[in-house]
């Protein structure tokens, strides 16, 4: 079930932010609710999911983002029904995307800021030697860097967190003289700081239903 007052949240976020809307929360009669309310960026974390939710809804000009990790054995199913992938993570999910994708596919790098282990992402410190490699493939094209805070941070952590994140994107801009025009950070708990710290794309699913 989609929140009632759907519209007046969806009028209080930045109208230069990019809301992905996670669709694991919601049904297919729930995403085109929200379709209707005017949000058109759909993010799936399963890739069974967004193969039942892309078919139901092939016939609405939706953007779709695979926010969650992409096996490399299941990758061939949906890298041509994609706009955007937000969690590259691997040389060898690059040569998949380069060898299966008809043309160039958005691709934010997922950065582990935080060196967790329980979570993927290439380690920040190794960031700039994977976008340098990824940029020898024609059909991955970099636009970002993606990342999940720590659960359960502070206000003032989460700050320093997004920060970093920002403040690496500027760096690789410098050191390798390429643009990267998005950072997608920020879930329904932590969005309004991540936007503070230069979000481009907020990934929102559980604040946008009755959960």
């Amino acid at each position: 079930m989609i929140r009632k007052d759907i519209k007046e949240f969806l009028n209080t976020l930045p109208k230069d932010i990019t809301l992905v809307a996670a669709t694991k929360y919601g049904d297919v009669d729930d995403l085109k609710e929200l379709y209707s309310n005017g949000v058109f960026n759909f993010g799936e974390n399963r890739v069974d999911a967004f193969l039942n939710k892309y078919e139901a809804l092939k016939d609405l000009d939706i953007k779709w983002h695979f926010i969650g990790h992409l096996q490399r054995n299941k990758a061939h199913l949906v890298l041509d029904k994609i706009d955007y992938l937000h969690s590259l993570d691997s040389l060898e999910l690059v040569k998949t995307i380069n060898k299966y994708r008809l043309s160039p596919l958005n691709c934010f790098v997922e950065v582990s800021i935080n060196l967790e282990e329980n979570k993927n992402g290439v380690p920040y410190y190794e960031v700039k030697d994977f976008v340098k490699e990824c940029l020898k493939y024609p059909n991955v094209n970099i636009v970002g860097l993606m990342m999940m805070a720590v659960a359960n941070s502070s206000e003032e952590s989460l700050h320093s967190q997004f920060r970093k994140l920002k403040e690496l994107k500027d760096n690789l801009e410098k050191e390798l003289n390429i643009s990267l025009p998005y950072l997608s950070m920020g879930m329904s708990d932590d969005y309004k700081v991540a936007v503070a710290e230069g979000a481009t794309h907020i990934r929102l699913g559980r604040v946008l239903f009755n959960r």
